[in-house]
């Protein structure tokens, strides 16, 4: 009897720990497949787990602000003025893919100059629809003449950075400009042709045009004058893209240029989230995350990333001029009123009664007063 009750007491607390073993893997099971299957996957980062953002889901959230930006079109043009293209008609180059060139720029004394530089590249490049986005709140009429006059099928709209963003150091600049660029090709519903961001101070090899002309995914080049090695670009092997040289590398996945990429639109379309986020730095990075771009889709150009076509030139920016010169000397009666009256409009200088150097007007090496030459 005694042997049968400590069988039964055992038998009892046996199954008690039975149950209590259940219990406790029903709760734990579901627990690490959530482990396993959620959080896992997002933590894993293999040198060669390229695209590791979900470009299909909630991107938007994690760069800051959906692109969803209310177009402000200032002025826009579709139609091909210019006469002859490198010596050809323009019907010579019908068949070619569009290059769609976005130029963000800012009001500054050296804006003006800056794109009437481009723009004489841009005149010799054929199948070309420049989106100039300017920071600004309103339109710049000025600026409207200045780049229809060049012939170029453009569009010009005014994109200015949040004003969240602007005390911040340092600043995203340019950003709301290529998104706002982003937000036109999508509303437009273009999926043919090539994507370029093009920076109004660089300076660019017409050979570059003809390179990335017929991107299929993402074409990648060598930038020069950029950062500490004055260089930034891919490491190409037998034809493909394997690593990169850049001298500021702050865990990118793809630590490349503005100017050190072309992406093919039907290849964008499929990625319906395609972003930039307002992260200095990485901008370029998080937008080729959001495409969900490979390594292995990289096409290297420039003769295998051997040649620069695109240089990342910088002009020094200063305050607009004041110049003092008495308003009753700038009518008619000299060229003065008329060429002041014009760099103000450029926000290059200044005219004024009683502010700035005195402007020196000389002859046969001598400064005379203004009232000599102008009264």
């Amino acid at each position: 009897m005694g042997g049968g009750m400590a069988a039964s007491r055992y038998g009892r607390a046996g199954n008690s720990g039975y149950r209590r073993f259940v219990y406790i893997m029903l709760i734990l099971l579901p627990a690490c497949f959530l482990i396993y299957f959620v959080i896992g996957p997002q933590s894993q980062d293999s040198e060669d787990a390229d695209g590791d953002i979900d470009p299909h889901n909630g991107i938007g959230s994690m760069m800051g602000h959906a692109l969803n930006e209310s177009l402000h079109i200032c002025s826009e043009s579709h139609e091909d003025r210019r006469l002859y293209i490198g010596d050809k008609p323009r019907s010579a180059y019908a068949q070619l893919p569009v290059i769609y060139f976005v130029t963000p720029t800012y009001p500054r004394r050296e804006q003006i100059p800056e794109l009437t530089r481009l723009a004489y590249t841009l005149l010799h490049v054929p199948r070309l629809h420049w989106l100039v986005a300017n920071d600004r709140e309103g339109c710049d009429t000025f600026l409207d003449t200045q780049i229809n006059g060049f012939g170029i099928p453009y569009t010009h709209m005014a994109s200015p950075m949040p004003s969240e963003y602007r005390k911040a150091k340092p600043a995203p600049r340019g950003v709301a400009n290529r998104r706002a660029a982003l937000q036109w090709l999508h509303q437009h519903n273009l999926t043919n042709g090539v994507l370029y961001f093009g920076d109004d101070d660089n300076t660019y090899d017409l050979r570059l045009f003809s390179e990335i002309r017929h991107t299929q995914r993402v074409s990648m080049f060598p930038v020069g004058l950029i950062a500490e090695y004055a260089i930034s670009g891919p490491v190409v092997r037998e034809g493909k893209v394997v690593a990169f040289l850049d001298s500021w590398v702050a865990g990118r996945r793809w630590p490349v240029d503005m100017a050190g990429f072309a992406v093919s639109l039907s290849y964008m379309a499929q990625y319906p989230n395609v972003n930039m986020p307002y992260k200095p730095g990485y901008e370029e990075d998080l937008f080729l995350r959001s495409i969900g771009l490979h390594i292995d889709q990289i096409e290297p150009r420039g003769n295998n990333c051997t040649e620069i076509l695109v240089w990342h030139t910088q002009t020094k920016n200063k305050k607009s001029a004041v110049v003092r010169l008495e308003s009753r000397y700038m009518d008619e009666r000299s060229n003065l009123g008329a060429l002041f009256r014009l760099l103000e409009r450029m926000g290059v200088a200044r005219a004024s009664e009683h502010e700035g150097p005195v402007a020196t007007i000389s002859k046969n090496g001598k400064s005379k007063s203004h009232a000599y030459f102008l009264s």
